[in-house]
């Protein structure tokens, strides 16, 4: 099955293999994609998590089409990128290079299989994790692999095979590439080889987006484990035990470990031994969190937006959206961006009040887990039907690519 085939049965608490999404980290200058993560509300390096500041982009504003890339094989995958291509995975394992600013297409390159997890990239390669196919088309669950493609042309600078394919995304630290197993191991690979540094088994299976954060990582279980570990061996520092799956990445903010499970809980835990600080009850899953200024921004599958203070979980503001929200939110100095499920509008809302200040029509249906990704002064959004870019109406121009 495709990824795109997996995703609600995932948010049924099927077990099936929903796909997790990465998201972009910026920095206050410019805009780039640093993991670890992305992620969106996900990539990481100081925070942990996929914290989007952007300079020259203001979601409150008006935001039209500047181009689009149509293609109905987009999958429940976000989309690398960097700081002038972004990078989206199709079905049949086609990766395709667009470059930012117009849309024009850079390179194409087929991996063969499919996709299985999001793919990263930064200054050096795209990452990007894959399951084989058998002769009769279909996947194969016990065969996967890993490799790195070259910037320039896709072309592929080292591979690494695996018994079992990588679940959810990867994560990206300074020398290493982190990833989980459907069959329930934690890998990390060196960035420029492909070789395994370590592996260490977590005791269940995987669908997560990893976190590297200070000296550790950061990793989620279906059997509802957050777990943190040493990054430079592997070792267990500590484990904590929730009632659901957690799947979505961390924030880490000064010493304090913020995360979401599938009981429908958000938590916060020291970041040096995994004590339980807090817990705040939502209405359903959760997959999503992310740090803001003066907050904790959450988005549940339960239709809601909340935002909570950090010292306590209390809640200052909720609100509906039309759509459960899986993938992860965009967030700027003063709002964020959410992609609701069966919506064909992305809602922005304002840090502030969560009051709506600003919405994106795509024209088609969201029915993807694939987060928002914000390059430099245009946002990019994952539809059922290609990828759009928006940008502010004095830079807009409209272009559709073949």
């Amino acid at each position: 099955m495709f990824a795109s085939r997996h995703f609600f049965g995932t948010l049924q608490g099927k077990g099936t293999r929903g796909k997790r999404i990465r998201h972009a980290e910026k920095s206050a200058a410019i805009l780039v994609l640093s993991l670890l993560v992305f992620v969106s509300f996900g990539h990481l390096p100081v925070t942990g998590t996929n914290r989007n500041a952007a300079s020259r982009l203001s979601l409150s504003q008006p935001l039209t089409v500047r181009w689009r890339y149509p293609s109905d094989a987009t999958l429940n995958l976000t989309p690398a990128s960097d700081n002038e291509r972004i990078y989206l995975p199709l079905a049949g394992g086609a990766l395709v290079s667009l470059r930012a600013n117009d849309g024009q297409l850079h390179w194409k390159s087929e991996i063969g299989g499919e996709f299985s997890a999001a793919p990263i990239a930064d200054g050096r390669a795209i990452y990007v994790a894959s399951e084989a196919l058998g002769p009769d088309g279909a996947n194969h669950p016990d065969k996967g692999s890993l490799r790195a493609l070259g910037l320039e042309g896709g072309l592929t600078v080292w591979m690494k095979s695996l018994p079992i394919a990588i679940r959810g995304a990867l994560g990206l630290g300074h020398d290493k590439v982190v990833a989980g197993t459907g069959d329930g191991k934690v890998y990390a690979f060196d960035k420029t080889t492909g070789n395994v540094l370590w592996v260490v088994p977590a005791g269940s299976a995987m669908n997560c987006q990893p976190v590297i954060s200070g000296s550790a990582v950061y990793v989620g279980t279906e059997d509802g484990t957050l777990l943190s570990l040493d990054e430079n061996t592997g070792k267990v520092r500590w484990r904590y035990r929730t009632f659901g799956p957690v799947r979505g990445p961390v924030a880490v903010v000064q010493d304090t470990v913020y995360f979401g499970s599938g009981d429908g809980y958000v938590y916060a835990v020291s970041e040096a031994e995994g004590h339980l600080r807090w817990r705040t009850r939502t209405g359903a899953g959760v997959q999503a969190v992310r740090n803001v200024a003066d907050g904790l921004l959450v988005a549940s599958l339960d239709n809601f937006a909340y935002f909570l203070s950090l010292s306590r979980g209390k809640r200052i503001w909720k609100r509906q959206l039309p759509g459960r929200i899986s993938a992860q939110p965009l967030t700027t100095e003063d709002s964020a961006l959410f992609t609701p499920l069966s919506s064909a509008v992305g809602v922005v809302l304002a840090l502030r009040d969560g009051k709506q200040v600003n919405s994106l029509p795509t024209g088609d249906s969201i029915n993807t887990a694939a987060s928002p990704v914000v390059i430099a002064d245009a946002v990019f959004l994952t539809t059922d039907h290609g990828l759009l870019a928006f940008s502010h109406p004095v830079e807009a121009k409209r272009t559709d690519k073949p």
